[in-house]
């Protein structure tokens, strides 16, 4: 879990201390919030080593909640060992609260970094969107998608590097042998099993999500990482959330960018191939876009300062 900014809150209370203290960890800072919890920054003892413990109240939690999503989230994470994804450490449940350790991400989400500095480098963007792939890559070859992608859920790093977190509307879909590889467009769009839970923001959903009409979470993804590929470089999403209708009809034609950006083909390409998949223009396996294109990231971390950046309403 990330940083970023954090918030003044009251202190743990004596019974949280005293089962995070039993397991070995000195609970800290809070440094983030949810609808049914809160995440501290901690310091687990025994290793010597800082992590991010969410505590989630059973009072405050809904049942469909504990009883479907929270499992799965677990269960998908404890499979999971990547250098580009938040690495999960225990879980411990009491009669009223479950605690999930996670590694700290010490630079808070990409979504803050844009809000402070505004757009992205493409070599800063060609860093992270690759960053972001490969761990993509990596649960789609476990047959888990994530369906929550978007730049709150990428956090960062003490050097910068993107770690995906947020596991909980991901799932488990094929139930045979792990793939070796990202699927591919033949496996991915015969793939017949579609998701009904329609998860995430609508800034990042693909059409079908948008329709209510059942989707290829595959696919799901793939559309959510070209329109955080966009919105990297831009500093502002692709389409405009802020009126369904609308957003509907933009997510049916190209992905757009303005002209007074000087963005390269080798960032516009991806953004078209992967918002474009939803409705069968192009392909849709992430080999390709793990090939070079994008420039690789550079020791500088600049942002692009373009003009009429000022249009951009992230975090609205």
């Amino acid at each position: 879990m990330g940083r970023g900014d954090t918030q003044e809150a009251a202190p743990p209370t004596s019974a949280y201390r005293s089962v995070m203290e039993e397991y070995g960890y000195e609970v800290g800072k809070v440094i983030g919030n949810g609808s049914y919890g809160t995440v501290y920054e901690a310091y687990y003892t025994k290793q010597n080593v800082r992590v991010a413990i969410k505590i989630i109240s059973k009072k405050k939690a809904s049942d469909d909640y504990l009883n479907k999503f929270l499992p799965r989230e677990i269960q998908v994470m404890k499979v999971l060992r990547h250098k580009c994804l938040i690495n999960f450490y225990q879980a411990i449940e009491t009669t009223s609260r479950v605690y999930i350790i996670l590694e700290l991400a010490q630079g808070g989400d990409v979504l803050e970094w844009i809000q402070r500095h505004g757009a992205c480098s493409e070599p800063l963007a060609g860093k992270w969107f690759s960053q972001m792939t490969l761990g993509i890559a990596y649960l789609h070859s476990k047959g888990i998608v994530h369906r929550d992608l978007k730049l709150e859920n990428l956090l960062l790093d003490k050097r910068e590097n993107v770690k995906i977190s947020d596991f909980g509307f991901a799932k488990m879909v094929l139930s045979n042998q792990p793939l070796h590889s990202s699927p591919s467009y033949r496996q991915v769009n015969c793939f017949t099993h579609l998701s009904q839970t329609y998860c995430g923001s609508f800034a990042y959903a693909c059409p079908e999500i948008l329709l209510g009409l059942p989707y290829n979470p595959f696919l799901s993804d793939t559309w959510s990482m070209g329109v955080i590929l966009y919105t990297l470089v831009v500093a502002h999403l692709p389409f405009d959330d802020t009126n369904l209708k609308k957003l509907l009809k933009e997510t049916q034609k190209e992905v757009t960018f303005p002209r007074n950006y000087s963005i390269s083909q080798e960032c516009k390409s991806p953004v078209h191939c992967l918002c474009g998949t939803m409705r069968g223009s192009a392909n849709t396996s992430l080999s390709p876009v793990l090939e070079p294109g994008l420039p690789d990231a550079t020791p500088s971390h600049q942002a692009c300062h373009h003009p009429g950046h000022h249009q951009g309403s992230l975090g609205a």
